[in-house]
């Protein structure tokens, strides 16, 4: 019996898949579930297994070769008969049944990786907190993953045993990626799948080529797709000359067509057509250490994110920051003579921040042009006001969520909603909707002590505001018309914003509406 392998649909919005090796030629042997090829789609690279026992007796699709989903691209002489072949799909995928419901077989789950928000497409699996073979409970967490906005604990959807685990900690697959699975007894139901071809996908196994070296894009703010890193590798292409081809994809990003153009203009002695970019990086000179002197520390997923995060916004945004010194006197007094009362009553811890924050939404409201964005030439003011409050995670990271709609809060709204965040923050328990749409930032550098600092701008906001600590200090008081010294509780605020957009009057007029108010601050309200 002739069996068909057709190019497989990897993903809702892919249409076509290029072959980049076969592992088997004409004639050649094959078993069931034994590698045969390999594909690159615009998501992913994915080794295909056969799904029989047979011959390869025909390969209709060269090395390299692009071709539409569900395009024949192979065809194996079956050693099995047609019974056996229908029944293997039925055990690797699930059955049909006539409520239009799949039940799972074999009792086999599928843990894909996650969509965490509608513009991400790839996540990394930081930690496994099981290993193949360990008892695992419906709802306890089987592995963390980190995503380009935010790190998330992923828990069991069924009570079972780990049967496999397809990816390794640190390696970044796409959405939809296998990543393992799970044994269990429960009688599972999943939405019927609409084609044939995505149920023959539903238990592949689905790993992320290695066999050449990787490009290191740390030092680019470009993306490239799997397919064209591949071809890039393949080709030896370096990043330098990535980063000088003219891209005709959304948003400039280079196609396979364009790196495949530039390729061939190259072998033919053409000048190929540049973007006229070249790669931003540092170059140093190299120092060489005995291994007992040193220590390498690979970076976390976290720490790569933030390094790449600041050099965007380095290069983006004109940074200007100005610093006004606060006189804290009245909050300081308030808290004092209040926090106890208000914690034994409505467990609400009162803090600088909850003032600060307060005052801060009142003056974007003031002034609305700090609370907008640049698009293009284009400003795009903002008719809320989603205020991202920094907060420092062990060992060494950073993250930025928001208190959405913070233009209806009041003091206390404020305290409740600071502590909120931060707590979901240190415990993995933020959601991608938490960080992202922010519109003005606060980062408090006070909590460690330190009294003023520069900011660097949270992309893609105009502004961002600096707290430092509140330190009891000698100041130059004027009473009854002479000057005289006292002691207050002083702290310096900076503002940090993108000159393109804000300039320093109205970098200034902000900073003063947000002292004014502190200083003044009708305690009434609070």
């Amino acid at each position: 019996m002739k069996i068909n392998v057709i190019m497989p649909k990897m993903g809702e919005s892919i249409n076509e898949g290029t072959v980049i090796k076969w592992h088997k030629n004409v004639g050649d042997h094959v078993k069931k579930d034994e590698i045969i090829f390999e594909i690159a789609t615009d998501k992913v690279d994915t080794e295909i297994p056969s799904s029989t026992t047979g011959i390869l007796s025909e390969i209709l699709v060269n090395e390299q070769e692009t071709v539409d989903v569900d395009t024949i691209v192979a065809i194996i002489d079956s050693e099995e008969d047609s019974q056996a072949v229908l029944s293997s799909v039925d055990e690797s995928t699930s059955t049909i049944e006539a409520d239009g419901i799949e039940k799972d077989a074999t009792n086999i789950i599928d843990i894909l990786m996650p969509l965490m928000g509608e513009s991400l497409t790839e996540g990394t699996v930081i930690k496994w907190h099981k290993n193949v073979g360990d008892a695992v409970k419906k709802d306890e967490i089987f592995f963390e993953i980190a995503t380009d906005k935010v790190d998330t604990e992923i828990p069991s959807p069924v009570n079972g045993v780990v049967s496999e685990i397809f990816c390794k900690e640190n390696e970044t697959v796409a959405v939809d990626t296998l990543v393992a699975r799970i044994k269990t007894s429960e009688v599972v139901v999943k939405p019927k799948r609409e084609q044939a071809s995505e149920i023959l996908q539903v238990n592949e196994p689905t790993n992320i080529s290695s066999q050449q070296p990787k490009i290191n894009t740390s030092f680019t703010n470009r993306f490239y797709s799997p397919l064209v890193m591949n071809i890039a590798r393949r080709e030896n292409v370096s990043l330098g000359e990535l980063e000088t081809i003219q891209g005709t994809g959304a948003s400039g990003r280079v196609t396979k067509n364009d790196i495949l153009k530039y390729l061939e203009l190259k072998e033919s002695g053409a000048k190929p057509q540049t973007s006229g970019k070249n790669l931003h990086r540092i170059e140093s000179s190299v120092q060489t250490f005995g291994s007992d002197e040193t220590e390498v520390i690979p970076m976390d997923n976290i720490r790569r994110r933030i390094m790449e995060h600041m050099i965007i916004s380095r290069d983006t945004s004109v940074h200007v920051t100005a610093i006004n010194e606060v006189d804290m006197s009245k909050i300081h007094n308030y808290i004092r003579s209040h926090k106890d009362e208000l914690w034994a009553k409505e467990k609400l811890k009162l803090t600088y921040m909850s003032f600060i924050s307060y005052a801060c939404v009142n003056a974007l409201k003031e002034f609305p042009l700090i609370n907008s964005m640049i698009d293009g030439e284009n400003i795009v003011m903002k008719k809320f006001i989603n205020l991202g409050i920094a907060v420092a995670v062990e060992p060494n990271g950073l993250i930025v969520p928001n208190i959405k709609n913070a233009e209806n809060l009041s003091v206390r709204g404020f305290a409740k909603a600071i502590s909120q965040v931060g707590e979901k923050a240190r415990n993995k328990g933020l959601k991608p909707d938490d960080i992202m749409n922010g519109t003005f930032s606060i980062t408090n550098y006070g909590v460690f002590g330190l009294q003023f600092g520069t900011p660097i701008i949270n992309q893609p906001e105009v502004a961002i505001l600096g707290v430092g600590a509140v330190i009891k200090k000698p100041v130059v008081v004027e009473i009854d018309g002479a000057d005289s010294i006292t002691i207050k509780p002083m702290m310096y605020l900076s503002i940090s914003h993108d000159h393109r957009l804000v300039d320093g009057m109205l970098g200034g007029q902000f900073l003063k509406h947000v002292k004014d108010t502190l200083e003044n601050f009708d305690v009434s309200i609070a």
